[in-house]
């Protein structure tokens, strides 16, 4: 019998996975080629076949995510919708891929906060990622403003504060089990536009 056939692919994604599960797990500082091979099943010669170091598979693991988020913020950039509606869509949409990948979220903000105390900085720039959204947000507010379903002058402060609540509800998931990310999408929509309504507007995105 034919020895079976492994798709390359499908190994780096194998690979990929278990990497970000140990990263999450022992941290990325004390995290070792062998420990991700272990997790993954295989031999360290394996890893090596797919990615050249331990960096090299944080920087992978993040582009995974960044990828994901151009397309979140590409998709309420397009026309169409209300803005208020795809305001509400990019807030959900955030949270929601956040959601799906709670072990690399954990490595990030464990990055995050190392590399603010001096320790390896993550491979992701969340000064840029925070600007990104803080844009696109402000500039849906505006339009929403122009459109009627808000009020007149909101923008960047404004916007400051739906990502923040969005971060303020990432850290507390992490920190605390029994907060539930994935439900809490609406609920920062309807907090944060409730004070931003025009008179007689919608009540609801």
């Amino acid at each position: 019998m034919a020895p079976k056939r492994v798709d390359r692919e499908a190994r780096r994604e194998e690979i990929l996975s278990a990497a970000v599960r140990v990263f999450a797990r022992r941290g990325f500082a004390a995290t070792r080629i062998e420990d991700v091979a272990a997790e993954a099943g295989i031999a360290k010669g394996s890893v090596y076949l797919s990615f050249g170091s331990r960096d090299e598979l944080l920087a992978a693991a993040f582009a995974r995510l960044a990828e994901r988020s151009a397309d979140v913020l590409a998709h309420a950039s397009a026309q169409g919708a209300p803005a208020v509606e795809r305001l509400a869509s990019l807030v959900r949409a955030a949270v929601a891929m956040l959601a799906d990948e709670p072990d690399l979220t954990r490595v990030m903000v464990d990055l995050w906060a190392a590399g603010r105390h001096g320790g390896a900085a993550a491979p992701l720039d969340m000064a840029s990622v925070y600007r990104e959204y803080r844009g696109a947000v402000a500039d849906l507010l505006r339009r929403a403003a122009d459109e009627g379903d808000l009020r007149p002058g909101v923008g960047e402060p404004e916007a400051t504060v739906v990502v923040g609540a969005i971060e303020g509800c990432l850290v507390q998931w992490l920190m605390d089990p029994g907060v539930r990310l994935d439900g809490l999408a609406g609920t920062v929509v309807e907090v944060c536009l409730s004070g931003l309504r025009a008179e007689g507007g919608p009540t609801g995105p």
